[in-house]
């Protein structure tokens, strides 16, 4: 008769760290698995799972070096005594970060095995742990702005209203810091939802991160604009109309699907460095209602030559909007931005920023998307983030 075996843990980010702990822990005996219940992972670490624990219930169960699992009923650290307690195992296996006295303790006191297992990923494969996938492999998407850029802020659109355009892009690609893909917005979410954003309606997930990310105690007093987490929440593609406030009048969306892979085949980022410190943007700021009425009018063109799939006139639009933001704001071009501009503007059919500029990326409109990387292998081709994933 084979030897019963027990391992223990929450497995909310399931990978192939624990199909392989699963694996050698399986080689001891007959693999049972305990698994944290919902309510002792929110008490003990403080967050909400991303998968329930009927779900997490079913993966475990389903991989076949496992004999069985259950939801623990204890709670903390030691949540899976009343498990161990039913099931009466002969051995307790553990990961060398999940070793310690307390666990030895139980073992000694019930006359179990204790086996300590170090984090070994299986061969060929790359080494995981759920700790690296929080803060390396978030799934939170990113926006790219596409035009109306600064409409978003009153001191703006107080000189008339206009859209702003944005796409919730998937993080397909390395999202570096200071770039202008409002990773400061992402970070926050991530303080919130660390790996994915949670299925809610769209709009009022990005009213939520809005509220959260300026914190009326926020001490440097700005306001992130709107358009950041609006631009993240909002999959596909996102217009929203801004009237001196700082939220929308209005949000429109399309999801249609050739306009969506029309863009994709057309748009393409070539990393420049990123916003250096010290960096102001608004230094030497020149903004008047001619200069707005230039942007919002890009930001219409824009619009309509998307909805039409007309690659010239997106380009002018898309153009002219980036000329309308450098005309109000001349800092976001400094640094090494003119000769990454100078490098690529014989390449490309348009070319802007991400964000407030001063660095980071060229976005540009290209007449093929995977022929220009081919030719550009430092580009980054675009996904853009679907309703309903």
């Amino acid at each position: 008769m084979n030897k019963k075996v027990f391992v223990s843990g929450c497995y909310d980010l399931l990978h192939s760290g624990h199909v392989e702990f699963f694996r050698q822990a399986a080689q001891y005996g007959d693999l049972y698995v305990g698994i944290g219940s919902d309510k002792t992972i929110l008490g003990y670490k403080h967050h909400k799972t991303v998968y329930s624990q009927q779900e997490r219930l079913f993966m475990v169960k389903a991989i076949r070096y496992v004999k069985d699992a259950y939801i623990n009923q204890g709670s903390g650290i030691l949540d899976f005594l009343p498990t161990l307690d039913m099931l009466k195992p002969d051995i307790l296996v553990v990961n060398s970060d999940g070793d310690n006295a307390d666990k030895r303790r139980v073992c000694r006191e019930r006359g179990m095995e204790y086996v300590v297992l170090e984090r070994l990923p299986q061969q060929g494969l790359k080494a995981r742990s759920s700790t690296d996938l929080k803060q390396t492999e978030s799934q939170i998407p990113t926006r790219l702005d596409i035009a109306g850029t600064w409409i978003d802020q009153p001191y703006v659109s107080c000189h008339a209203p206009g859209w702003a355009l944005t796409i919730s892009l998937e993080p397909t690609f390395d999202i570096r810091e200071r770039c202008g893909l409002s990773t400061s917005t992402r970070n926050t979410i991530k303080k919130i939802w660390p790996y994915q954003l949670p299925n809610m309606d769209p709009e009022m997930l990005a009213k939520l991160v809005f509220c959260f990310e300026n914190d009326p105690e926020r001490s440097d007093g700005i306001v992130s604009g709107a358009q950041d987490a609006i631009g993240i929440c909002v999959p596909g593609l996102c217009r929203h109309y801004y009237d001196n406030r700082f939220w929308p009048e209005r949000i429109e969306t399309c999801s249609d699907e050739r306009v969506l892979c029309w863009l994709e085949s057309h748009l393409v980022m070539v990393p420049m460095e990123p916003r250096q410190p010290g960096c102001n943007v608004l230094e030497g700021n020149d903004i008047n209602p001619l200069k707005v009425k230039s942007l919002t009018a890009a930001s219409d063109d824009c619009w309509q030559a998307i909805m039409h799939r007309d690659l010239d006139m997106f380009a002018r639009a898309y153009a002219a909007s980036f000329r309308a933001q450098v005309s109000m704001f001349p800092a976001m071009v400094q640094g090494s931005v003119s000769s990454y501009i100078d490098r690529y503007r014989d390449h490309v059919l348009a070319y802007k920023m991400p964000g407030a500029g001063g660095g980071g990326y060229l976005a540009c409109v290209v007449t093929d998307a995977a022929a220009f990387h081919a030719g550009h292998p430092e580009a980054i081709r675009l996904t853009i983030r679907r309703a309903g994933l």
